[in-house]
Protein backbone atom coordinates (compact mmCIF):
# COMPACT_ATOMS: atom_id res chain seq x y z
CA UNK A 1 0.00 0.00 0.00
CA UNK A 2 2.74 2.50 0.99
CA UNK A 3 4.21 1.38 -2.46
CA UNK A 4 1.25 2.12 -4.54
CA UNK A 5 0.94 5.88 -2.27
CA UNK A 6 4.82 6.59 -3.39
CA UNK A 7 4.08 6.06 -7.24
CA UNK A 8 0.94 7.68 -7.64
CA UNK A 9 1.98 10.84 -6.93
CA UNK A 10 5.21 10.41 -9.57
CA UNK A 11 2.72 8.71 -12.47
CA UNK A 12 0.18 11.51 -11.89
CA UNK A 13 3.43 14.15 -12.39
CA UNK A 14 4.49 11.98 -15.40
CA UNK A 15 1.05 12.07 -17.35
CA UNK A 16 0.73 15.82 -16.28
CA UNK A 17 4.29 16.92 -17.75
CA UNK A 18 3.46 14.92 -20.96
CA UNK A 19 -0.21 16.34 -21.11
CA UNK A 20 1.25 19.86 -20.45
CA UNK A 21 3.87 19.62 -23.43
CA UNK A 22 2.08 18.68 -26.01
CA UNK A 23 0.68 22.11 -27.45
CA UNK A 24 5.18 22.87 -27.59
CA UNK A 25 5.31 22.56 -31.58
CA UNK A 26 7.89 24.67 -33.21
CA UNK A 27 8.12 24.77 -36.95
CA UNK A 28 10.97 24.88 -39.14
CA UNK A 29 12.37 25.03 -42.78
CA UNK A 30 15.32 22.99 -43.64
CA UNK A 31 16.81 23.22 -46.89
CA UNK A 32 17.58 20.22 -50.00
CA UNK A 33 21.37 20.28 -49.95
CA UNK A 34 21.86 22.57 -47.28
CA UNK A 35 22.93 21.79 -43.42
CA UNK A 36 20.15 21.73 -41.20
CA UNK A 37 21.11 21.97 -37.22
CA UNK A 38 19.06 22.44 -34.62
CA UNK A 39 20.16 22.82 -31.13
CA UNK A 40 17.93 21.53 -28.05
CA UNK A 41 18.43 24.10 -25.04
CA UNK A 42 17.43 22.88 -21.74
CA UNK A 43 15.81 26.06 -21.17
CA UNK A 44 13.31 25.35 -23.71
CA UNK A 45 12.53 21.96 -21.64
CA UNK A 46 12.62 22.98 -18.32
CA UNK A 47 9.63 25.93 -19.11
CA UNK A 48 11.45 29.00 -16.60
CA UNK A 49 11.01 32.23 -16.54
CA UNK A 50 12.82 34.22 -18.98
CA UNK A 51 14.92 36.43 -16.40
CA UNK A 52 15.98 32.88 -14.57
CA UNK A 53 19.09 31.41 -16.00
CA UNK A 54 19.25 27.44 -16.52
CA UNK A 55 21.36 25.97 -14.31
CA UNK A 56 24.61 24.29 -15.38
CA UNK A 57 23.95 21.19 -12.65
CA UNK A 58 20.50 20.03 -13.84
CA UNK A 59 21.30 16.69 -16.24
CA UNK A 60 19.47 16.45 -19.08
CA UNK A 61 18.77 13.57 -22.02
CA UNK A 62 17.09 13.63 -25.08
CA UNK A 63 15.24 10.89 -27.41
CA UNK A 64 14.36 12.09 -30.88
CA UNK A 65 12.58 10.06 -33.04
CA UNK A 66 10.55 10.35 -36.53
CA UNK A 67 6.62 10.60 -35.56
CA UNK A 68 5.03 7.38 -35.88
CA UNK A 69 8.32 5.73 -36.42
CA UNK A 70 11.21 4.40 -33.53
CA UNK A 71 14.14 6.10 -35.42
CA UNK A 72 14.84 9.29 -37.02
CA UNK A 73 14.60 9.67 -40.61
CA UNK A 74 17.54 8.41 -42.56
CA UNK A 75 19.03 12.09 -43.46
CA UNK A 76 18.83 13.46 -39.71
CA UNK A 77 21.28 12.45 -36.83
CA UNK A 78 21.24 13.30 -33.14
CA UNK A 79 24.23 14.16 -30.57
CA UNK A 80 24.82 14.99 -27.21
CA UNK A 81 27.92 14.90 -25.51
CA UNK A 82 26.87 14.80 -21.93
CA UNK A 83 23.33 15.46 -19.65
CA UNK A 84 24.78 18.57 -19.11
CA UNK A 85 25.41 19.70 -22.62
CA UNK A 86 22.90 20.80 -25.14
CA UNK A 87 21.72 18.10 -28.01
CA UNK A 88 21.56 18.84 -31.73
CA UNK A 89 19.79 17.92 -34.65
CA UNK A 90 21.78 18.10 -37.72
CA UNK A 91 22.13 16.93 -41.52
CA UNK A 92 21.75 17.19 -45.10
CA UNK A 93 17.95 16.64 -46.70
CA UNK A 94 17.87 15.06 -50.07
CA UNK A 95 15.09 15.61 -52.49
CA UNK A 96 13.57 12.52 -51.96
CA UNK A 97 12.82 13.71 -48.36
CA UNK A 98 11.03 16.79 -49.79
CA UNK A 99 7.52 17.49 -47.95
CA UNK A 100 6.75 17.77 -43.78
CA UNK A 101 8.62 15.69 -41.65
CA UNK A 102 7.36 15.82 -37.79
CA UNK A 103 9.93 15.09 -35.26
CA UNK A 104 8.99 14.30 -31.49
CA UNK A 105 11.56 15.26 -29.24
CA UNK A 106 11.11 13.58 -25.44
CA UNK A 107 13.56 15.48 -22.71
CA UNK A 108 14.37 13.42 -19.39
CA UNK A 109 15.42 15.36 -16.39
CA UNK A 110 17.74 13.19 -14.46
CA UNK A 111 17.42 14.56 -11.32
CA UNK A 112 13.80 15.10 -10.84
CA UNK A 113 12.34 11.99 -13.43
CA UNK A 114 10.46 14.50 -15.15
CA UNK A 115 9.29 14.63 -18.88
CA UNK A 116 9.15 16.84 -21.47
CA UNK A 117 7.84 16.62 -25.24
CA UNK A 118 8.31 18.89 -27.99
CA UNK A 119 7.88 17.79 -31.28
CA UNK A 120 8.98 19.51 -34.50
CA UNK A 121 7.52 20.39 -37.91
CA UNK A 122 9.68 20.01 -40.85
CA UNK A 123 8.71 21.98 -43.98
CA UNK A 124 11.46 20.58 -46.37
CA UNK A 125 11.75 22.78 -49.51
CA UNK A 126 13.95 23.64 -51.98
CA UNK A 127 16.51 26.30 -51.91
CA UNK A 128 16.53 29.55 -53.60
CA UNK A 129 19.73 31.01 -55.51
CA UNK A 130 21.99 29.59 -58.06
CA UNK A 131 23.50 25.96 -57.85
CA UNK A 132 26.44 24.90 -55.96
CA UNK A 133 28.01 22.37 -58.27
CA UNK A 134 31.55 23.13 -57.03
CA UNK A 135 31.93 21.63 -53.75
CA UNK A 136 34.62 20.68 -51.09
CA UNK A 137 34.78 18.34 -48.31
CA UNK A 138 37.35 18.94 -45.35
CA UNK A 139 38.53 17.28 -42.58
CA UNK A 140 39.32 19.09 -39.76
CA UNK A 141 40.75 17.27 -36.92
CA UNK A 142 40.81 19.97 -34.23
CA UNK A 143 36.70 20.00 -33.57
CA UNK A 144 34.24 18.17 -32.51
CA UNK A 145 30.84 17.48 -34.40
CA UNK A 146 29.50 19.35 -31.07
CA UNK A 147 32.00 22.00 -31.41
CA UNK A 148 31.12 22.98 -35.25
CA UNK A 149 27.15 23.09 -34.93
CA UNK A 150 26.78 26.29 -33.34
CA UNK A 151 26.70 28.81 -36.16
CA UNK A 152 29.20 31.00 -34.92
CA UNK A 153 31.91 28.25 -35.61
CA UNK A 154 29.80 27.44 -38.47
CA UNK A 155 30.36 30.91 -39.57
CA UNK A 156 34.14 31.53 -38.87
CA UNK A 157 34.79 28.54 -40.59
CA UNK A 158 33.64 29.59 -44.09
CA UNK A 159 35.09 33.05 -43.20
CA UNK A 160 38.26 31.48 -42.73
CA UNK A 161 37.80 28.95 -46.09
CA UNK A 162 36.78 32.21 -48.57
CA UNK A 163 40.71 33.08 -48.46
CA UNK A 164 41.53 29.99 -50.07
CA UNK A 165 38.61 29.94 -52.53
CA UNK A 166 36.81 32.28 -55.40
CA UNK A 167 35.06 35.20 -54.09
CA UNK A 168 31.64 33.99 -53.96
CA UNK A 169 29.15 32.85 -51.24
CA UNK A 170 29.78 29.69 -49.31
CA UNK A 171 27.45 26.93 -48.39
CA UNK A 172 27.59 24.55 -45.58
CA UNK A 173 26.15 21.75 -47.41
CA UNK A 174 26.75 18.47 -44.29
CA UNK A 175 28.74 17.91 -41.57
CA UNK A 176 29.45 14.53 -40.30
CA UNK A 177 31.63 13.46 -37.37
CA UNK A 178 34.87 11.58 -38.14
CA UNK A 179 33.45 8.33 -36.20
CA UNK A 180 30.62 7.94 -38.82
CA UNK A 181 32.65 7.78 -41.44
CA UNK A 182 35.29 5.29 -40.18
CA UNK A 183 37.30 7.54 -37.86
CA UNK A 184 38.66 5.60 -34.17
CA UNK A 185 37.31 7.75 -30.84
CA UNK A 186 40.71 9.30 -29.53
CA UNK A 187 42.99 8.87 -26.38
CA UNK A 188 41.49 10.41 -23.35
CA UNK A 189 44.55 13.14 -23.70
CA UNK A 190 44.04 16.54 -23.75
CA UNK A 191 44.26 18.40 -27.45
CA UNK A 192 42.94 15.16 -29.14
CA UNK A 193 39.78 14.84 -30.85
CA UNK A 194 36.91 12.90 -32.67
CA UNK A 195 37.42 15.04 -35.62
CA UNK A 196 34.14 16.46 -38.06
CA UNK A 197 33.66 16.57 -41.81
CA UNK A 198 32.39 19.82 -43.44
CA UNK A 199 31.48 19.75 -46.99
CA UNK A 200 31.06 23.23 -48.40
CA UNK A 201 29.73 24.10 -51.75
CA UNK A 202 29.66 27.41 -54.16
CA UNK A 203 28.76 28.68 -57.52
CA UNK A 204 32.49 30.09 -57.85
CA UNK A 205 35.19 27.57 -59.58
CA UNK A 206 38.30 26.59 -57.12
CA UNK A 207 41.22 28.56 -57.07
CA UNK A 208 44.74 27.71 -57.86
CA UNK A 209 45.46 26.83 -54.23
CA UNK A 210 42.62 24.30 -53.89
CA UNK A 211 43.10 22.40 -56.99
CA UNK A 212 46.65 21.61 -56.07
CA UNK A 213 45.27 18.92 -53.15
CA UNK A 214 44.85 17.19 -56.35
CA UNK A 215 47.82 17.29 -58.34
CA UNK A 216 49.33 14.12 -58.59
CA UNK A 217 52.48 15.65 -56.96
CA UNK A 218 50.26 16.19 -53.78
CA UNK A 219 49.20 13.00 -53.62
CA UNK A 220 52.87 11.65 -53.43
CA UNK A 221 54.04 13.63 -50.51
CA UNK A 222 50.95 12.40 -48.82
CA UNK A 223 51.88 8.72 -49.59
CA UNK A 224 55.14 9.43 -47.73
CA UNK A 225 53.27 11.27 -44.95
CA UNK A 226 53.94 14.77 -45.76
CA UNK A 227 51.32 17.42 -46.16
CA UNK A 228 51.16 18.52 -49.66
CA UNK A 229 52.26 22.22 -50.73
CA UNK A 230 49.90 24.90 -50.95
CA UNK A 231 50.41 28.41 -53.41
CA UNK A 232 48.54 30.40 -51.03
CA UNK A 233 48.52 31.28 -46.79
CA UNK A 234 46.57 28.87 -45.01
CA UNK A 235 43.85 31.45 -43.99
CA UNK A 236 42.33 28.02 -41.89
CA UNK A 237 45.23 27.79 -39.49
CA UNK A 238 45.67 28.13 -36.53
CA UNK A 239 42.08 27.84 -35.24
CA UNK A 240 40.99 25.03 -37.41
CA UNK A 241 43.68 22.23 -38.36
CA UNK A 242 42.47 20.08 -41.27
CA UNK A 243 43.59 17.29 -43.08
CA UNK A 244 44.55 18.39 -46.42
CA UNK A 245 45.55 14.82 -47.45
CA UNK A 246 42.02 14.22 -46.92
CA UNK A 247 40.68 17.34 -49.14
CA UNK A 248 37.80 15.90 -51.51
CA UNK A 249 36.85 18.04 -54.47
CA UNK A 250 34.04 17.75 -56.56
CA UNK A 251 32.80 19.77 -59.56
CA UNK A 252 29.64 19.02 -60.92
CA UNK A 253 29.75 22.14 -63.30
CA UNK A 254 30.23 20.29 -66.10
CA UNK A 255 27.15 17.06 -66.70
CA UNK A 256 28.16 13.79 -66.29
CA UNK A 257 27.56 11.16 -69.20
CA UNK A 258 24.35 8.75 -68.55
CA UNK A 259 24.64 5.39 -69.73
CA UNK A 260 22.80 3.85 -72.15
CA UNK A 261 20.16 1.45 -70.81
CA UNK A 262 20.03 -1.36 -73.29
CA UNK A 263 16.94 -2.49 -75.26
CA UNK A 264 15.21 -5.38 -73.56
CA UNK A 265 14.61 -7.85 -76.73
CA UNK A 266 12.30 -10.68 -77.49
CA UNK A 267 14.80 -13.49 -76.55
CA UNK A 268 15.26 -14.56 -79.82
CA UNK A 269 18.96 -14.64 -81.39
CA UNK A 270 19.21 -13.04 -84.98
CA UNK A 271 20.44 -15.15 -87.22
CA UNK A 272 24.34 -14.82 -87.51
CA UNK A 273 25.86 -17.16 -90.38
CA UNK A 274 29.00 -17.88 -88.12
CA UNK A 275 26.71 -18.90 -85.41
CA UNK A 276 25.24 -22.42 -87.50
CA UNK A 277 24.30 -25.00 -84.24
CA UNK A 278 23.10 -28.40 -84.91
CA UNK A 279 19.34 -29.04 -85.57
CA UNK A 280 19.76 -32.26 -84.52
CA UNK A 281 21.81 -34.82 -82.26
CA UNK A 282 23.24 -37.98 -83.54
CA UNK A 283 22.76 -41.17 -81.56
CA UNK A 284 25.84 -42.47 -79.45
CA UNK A 285 26.01 -45.51 -77.29
CA UNK A 286 27.80 -44.55 -73.73
CA UNK A 287 28.12 -48.31 -72.80
CA UNK A 288 31.43 -48.78 -73.13
CA UNK A 289 32.23 -45.64 -71.85
CA UNK A 290 30.62 -46.93 -68.86
CA UNK A 291 32.13 -49.90 -68.43
CA UNK A 292 35.85 -48.40 -68.72
CA UNK A 293 34.85 -45.51 -66.33
CA UNK A 294 33.77 -48.61 -63.67
CA UNK A 295 35.96 -51.71 -64.66
CA UNK A 296 39.70 -50.05 -64.86
CA UNK A 297 39.75 -48.91 -61.45
CA UNK A 298 38.12 -51.80 -60.10
CA UNK A 299 40.93 -53.66 -61.58
CA UNK A 300 43.49 -51.70 -60.49
CA UNK A 301 42.93 -51.91 -56.86
CA UNK A 302 42.09 -55.86 -57.27
CA UNK A 303 45.85 -55.83 -58.51
CA UNK A 304 47.05 -53.47 -55.89
CA UNK A 305 45.08 -56.08 -53.52
CA UNK A 306 47.07 -59.15 -54.45
CA UNK A 307 50.36 -57.68 -54.12
CA UNK A 308 49.64 -56.91 -51.11
CA UNK A 309 48.43 -59.80 -49.88
CA UNK A 310 51.66 -61.79 -51.45
CA UNK A 311 53.78 -59.40 -49.90
CA UNK A 312 52.28 -60.38 -46.60
CA UNK A 313 51.19 -63.64 -46.62
CA UNK A 314 53.61 -65.55 -48.98
CA UNK A 315 57.06 -63.57 -48.04
CA UNK A 316 57.12 -64.78 -44.68
CA UNK A 317 60.64 -66.39 -43.43
CA UNK A 318 59.09 -68.48 -40.47
CA UNK A 319 60.11 -69.74 -36.86
CA UNK A 320 62.68 -72.38 -38.74
CA UNK A 321 64.60 -70.00 -40.39
CA UNK A 322 64.41 -67.43 -37.46
CA UNK A 323 65.76 -69.90 -34.91
CA UNK A 324 68.77 -71.19 -37.06
CA UNK A 325 69.55 -67.66 -37.14
CA UNK A 326 69.70 -66.73 -33.39
CA UNK A 327 73.09 -67.93 -31.47
CA UNK A 328 72.78 -70.62 -29.25
CA UNK A 329 73.71 -68.39 -26.21
CA UNK A 330 71.00 -66.18 -27.05
CA UNK A 331 68.32 -68.84 -26.66
CA UNK A 332 69.86 -70.60 -23.70
CA UNK A 333 69.71 -66.99 -22.34
CA UNK A 334 65.78 -66.72 -23.04
CA UNK A 335 65.24 -70.00 -22.22
CA UNK A 336 66.54 -69.37 -18.83
CA UNK A 337 64.38 -66.11 -18.08
CA UNK A 338 61.28 -67.84 -19.72
CA UNK A 339 61.94 -70.56 -16.82
CA UNK A 340 62.42 -68.63 -14.29
CA UNK A 341 59.89 -66.17 -14.83
CA UNK A 342 57.59 -69.70 -15.07
CA UNK A 343 58.73 -70.54 -11.31
CA UNK A 344 57.79 -67.13 -10.08
CA UNK A 345 54.43 -66.75 -11.87
CA UNK A 346 53.75 -70.81 -10.02
CA UNK A 347 55.20 -69.77 -6.84
CA UNK A 348 52.70 -66.21 -6.44
CA UNK A 349 50.14 -68.46 -7.33
CA UNK A 350 50.84 -70.93 -4.00
CA UNK A 351 52.12 -69.68 -0.98
CA UNK A 352 52.49 -72.80 0.69
CA UNK A 353 55.51 -74.47 -1.22
CA UNK A 354 59.19 -74.32 0.73
CA UNK A 355 61.06 -71.47 -0.23
CA UNK A 356 63.73 -72.34 -3.15
CA UNK A 357 67.11 -72.80 -2.86
CA UNK A 358 68.13 -70.12 -4.70
CA UNK A 359 67.06 -67.81 -2.27
CA UNK A 360 68.29 -69.27 0.65
CA UNK A 361 71.45 -67.96 2.62
CA UNK A 362 74.44 -70.12 2.54
CA UNK A 363 75.65 -68.04 5.95
CA UNK A 364 75.42 -65.61 7.91
CA UNK A 365 76.92 -62.44 6.40
CA UNK A 366 78.04 -60.82 10.32
CA UNK A 367 79.05 -64.35 11.94
CA UNK A 368 79.96 -66.57 8.52
CA UNK A 369 77.88 -69.24 10.25
CA UNK A 370 75.27 -71.46 9.04
CA UNK A 371 71.69 -70.11 10.50
CA UNK A 372 68.70 -70.94 8.84
CA UNK A 373 67.01 -67.24 8.49
CA UNK A 374 65.25 -66.24 11.29
CA UNK A 375 61.96 -65.61 9.03
CA UNK A 376 60.68 -66.66 6.39
CA UNK A 377 60.17 -64.47 3.96
CA UNK A 378 58.57 -67.03 1.85
CA UNK A 379 55.12 -66.08 3.52
CA UNK A 380 55.45 -62.37 3.12
CA UNK A 381 53.81 -61.66 0.01
CA UNK A 382 55.57 -60.36 -3.31
CA UNK A 383 52.88 -57.51 -3.80
CA UNK A 384 51.88 -55.98 0.24
CA UNK A 385 48.22 -55.40 -1.24
CA UNK A 386 47.64 -59.02 -1.51
CA UNK A 387 47.34 -60.07 2.25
Amino acid sequence: MAAVLVWTPLLVGLLAGLADTEDQVTTLHPLVGRVFVHTLHHATFLNLPEPVAVPLSVPITYHAHLQGHPDLPRWLRYTQRSPHHPGFLYGTATPEDRGRQVIEVIAYNRDSFETTRQRLVLLIGDPEGPLLPYQAEFLVQSHDVEEVLPSTPASRFLTALGGLWEPGELQLINITSALDRGGRVPLPIEGRKEGVYIKVGSASPFSTCLKMVAFPDSHARCAQGQPPLLSCYDTLAPHFRVAWCNVTLVDKSVPQPVDEMPTPGDGILEHDPFFCPPTEATARDFLTDALVTLLVPLLVALLFTLLLAYVMCCRREGRLKRDLATSDIQMVHHDTIRGNTEELRHMAANREVSRPLSTLPMFNVRTGERLPPRVDSAQVPLILDQH
